[in-house]
């Protein structure tokens, strides 16, 4: 079964990265901030994989996860599935009775996540919808909902919120996936995570102008809480079980389950 995953997340990477990311490679005397924009969709695959370490395999822990929590004929909800990654990486782990339910704020991104499953030959049942998240969410029947990358671009006003409703209107015993990018405990191994960070993006081919103004782009969007303030929201939520399944500097992948 894992070598089934490993191959998904493989056809993913091969079929989907077609176009590359340049959506800040130009210079601008004003960066407007970020948006999942139609633009930023048609290369969202490419700039993911290459601004994100290891997001292959944090997709393939994922769908691990989840193929032991999700319910046959329950259903299982990717909150913020931009192009639709993560549902397509858990269709070959999951029972084929489960439906899928993609939930993302920007039309571009549903439009494009749409065109990859019908291209993924998707036989599921699965729905898209328009949400933001920001006005709440509703479930039904939910074994797993996943946050992957998503949570950080929630305002921390509506998090709490945000998680009181998952938590409420999950099934018991499910399981709640969260991916992050996180600030460290300490200013001093953030700061040097961050540099890290950006040789990691050097390494994939962006330049400092391509750098700099994504950066700024996402300075008022993008807010990430440490690692332990994401344990405590959790917990605070009255989670029974939490644990940290990815780590690296300032990336983190956790499950609780309820």
């Amino acid at each position: 079964m894992k070598d089934s995953v490993n191959e998904g997340v493989k056809d993913i990477s091969e079929k989907t990265i077609d176009i590359k990311d340049e959506v800040f490679k130009e210079p601008t005397n004003r960066v407007d901030d970020f948006k999942f924009s139609k633009k930023v969709a048609t290369v969202f695959d490419d700039m993911v994989s290459r601004s994100v370490p290891f997001y292959g395999e944090m997709q393939r822990m994922v769908a691990e996860i989840a193929a032991d929590f999700a319910m046959p004929g329950s259903v299982v909800y990717d909150l913020g599935c931009s192009t639709g990654t993560t549902m397509i990486g858990m269709d070959s782990m999951l029972d084929n009775s489960i439906k899928f339910v993609g939930i993302d704020e920007s039309d571009d991104m549903l439009s494009k996540c749409d065109e990859k499953l019908k291209e993924a030959n998707f036989t599921r049942a699965y729905e898209l919808r328009n949400t933001n998240l920001h006005q709440g969410i509703q479930l039904e029947n939910a074994s797993v909902v996943v946050l992957c990358l998503t949570l950080q671009f929630v305002r921390p006003l509506y998090r709490d919120k945000l998680i009181t409703e998952i938590y409420e209107q999950m099934n018991p015993n499910g399981a709640l996936i969260l991916v992050e990018k996180v600030l460290g405990e300490d200013s001093i191994f953030n700061r040097l995570f961050i540099n890290y960070y950006y040789n990691y993006k050097r390494r994939n081919s962006y330049s400092e102008m391509e750098i700099s103004q994504k950066r700024e782009a996402l300075e008022n969007v993008l807010i990430p809480y440490k690692l332990m303030e994401n344990r405590e929201m959790l917990l605070n939520h009255k989670f029974r079980y939490f644990e940290v399944f990815f780590k690296w500097y300032n990336f983190c992948g956790l499950v609780a389950v309820k």
